[in-house]
Formats: structure tokens, sequence, C-alpha cells
């Protein structure tokens, strides 16, 4: 026998315990979630590949060396990852220039608690790097140096990561957001670089 509802239809009281829950709902057309709806918190997601937090540094001062070891640039962030199993996705643009008289320029590399990540192979004395602004004809140059770099901490703890630069030669400097011709004119300019941290959920 066919059930036949007449009035204002179903409500929570026609519900046999008066509370609509999860099962007494098959299926919802998306054309019938109209309104505000609540916000999702992401850290009620499931899976793999959720981004959990994204940090970010955004260094716009300027900074030069001309040492040939390793020294803070100025820019560092700081992240605490919600597990050991999380990656951190780690994206950098970064603005070297060279020195006047100072061709060579230099090095930038990404550091993680002050232990060098994503940088190349020891081979003989050559600077394991992330990225240079080497030049052998021009002193005014500036390199733009963007990197991506998925790392695995393996910890809970909170994590520093830093951009360092050196020196490529003992007769250069690099120079970090600005470049040798720094004068008080339209060809000469400042520059940003950048850090930014996002933990993914494994």
């Amino acid at each position: 026998m066919a059930l036949t509802l007449s009035g204002s239809g179903i409500t929570s009281a026609n519900i046999v315990d008066g509370t609509i829950v999860n099962a007494d709902v098959n299926d919802v057309a998306a054309s019938k979630l109209t309104g505000a709806l609540p916000a999702i918190d992401g850290s009620s997601l499931t899976g793999t590949g959720k981004v959990l937090q994204v940090v970010s540094g955004n260094f716009t001062s300027i900074a030069s060396t001309s040492s040939t070891s390793w020294q803070d640039s100025g820019l560092s962030v700081n992240i605490t990852p919600s597990s050991t199993s999380s990656k951190i996705l780690v994206l950098s643009s970064t603005n070297l220039g060279t020195a006047l008289g100072g061709a060579y320029g230099g090095h930038m590399r990404l550091t993680r608690d002050g232990s060098a990540i994503n940088v190349g192979d020891a081979v003989g004395s050559r600077v394991q790097a992330t990225g240079s602004s080497y030049s052998d004809t021009y002193n005014y140059q500036v390199f733009n140096i963007s990197t991506s770099f998925v790392d695995s901490p393996a910890t809970a703890s909170a994590v520093t990561y830093k951009i360092q630069i050196r020196a490529g030669w003992t007769n250069s400097a690099v120079l970090l957001n600005y470049s040798g011709h720094d004068g008080n004119a339209a060809h000469s300019g400042r520059y940003p670089s950048v850090l930014t941290l996002m933990e993914i959920g494994a």
C-alpha cells in the first residue's frame, strides 16, 4: 500500500527518535545546499596530501656579505608540524645581486635547524648551494632564484628554516635584495625575498 504524506511534510517530529541523523539522510542534491553553510575545519579532513598550515616570511630589507662562510641572511621562518609524519613543502624566492667590482657574486642555500637542505652534491671544493648569482661579465646583475623542496623533518617540535648566503670568491660579495649599482635612480631597484612553508599531512 502506498504511503501518502500531506500537510507541511516530514519534520524531525516525524522521525521515530525526534532527531535527524546522518543515517536518516541517504542523499542530498547539491542544489538543496543553499544559504549560509557552516565553515569546514581543516583539522577534521582525512586522507593524505591535505594542507594543514601555511607560514611565510617576507624579507624586504637588504643584506650582504663578502665572507666565504655561510651567513644568516635575515630571512627565517618557524613552523611546528602537527605530526612526525608530516611533510613540509618549502618554497623560496630569493633575489641575489652582484657587487660593484665583485662580479663573481655568491651563493644561497636553505637550512633546517642549521643543517643544509636541497643543495647539490659534495664534489671536491665546490660549494654545496641551492642557487647562486655567479657572473663574470657584469657587476650589477640581480638573479632571482626560486626553489621548491619537500622536506621530511620527522618531528612534531618547532623547526626553523632559513636562507643563508655567502660570497663565491674571496674578492667578491653577494647582495640580497639589491644590486651593486645601488644609486637613487630609476635603474636601481630593491626587491623582496620570500620563504613559505606548507605542512602537508601524510
